[in-house]
């Protein structure tokens, strides 16, 4: 698959949802501390989320990363914009940035 036809279906993705999660395995089942972390924290703040397993999934994982030009897995998106990976939004979260990210962009957080 192309990297554009890849960046397309991206694009695709993190348009179709308000919060979109890049990560290795699942929300239930993690296959990396760091996914887990992520996971947890919009789990604990109670946000809506899609995930992504980019293990199963070769041209995800090798695609998401040059279009966020960012190296390393999870990502995540809040309507369409790239937020962060694990440590970013695990700051985000403990300084109540990331929750108040969310009220800003009209994302329901429980």
């Amino acid at each position: 698959m192309s990297e554009n036809s890849v960046h397309d279906r991206i694009q695709e993705i993190v348009g179709k949802d308000d919060v979109v999660l890049f990560m290795k395995g699942t929300p239930i089942f993690p296959q990396c501390g760091f996914s887990s972390v992520v996971a947890q924290v919009l789990n604990h703040i109670g946000a809506p989320y899609e995930s992504y397993n980019v293990l199963e999934d070769y041209d995800l994982r090798e695609g998401i990363k040059s279009f966020s030009d960012w190296p390393t897995i999870p990502q995540l998106y809040v309507k369409g914009e790239f937020v962060g990976g694990c440590d970013i939004i695990r700051e985000m979260f403990e300084s109540g940035e990331l929750q108040q990210l969310f009220a800003d962009k009209g994302v329901k957080a429980a």
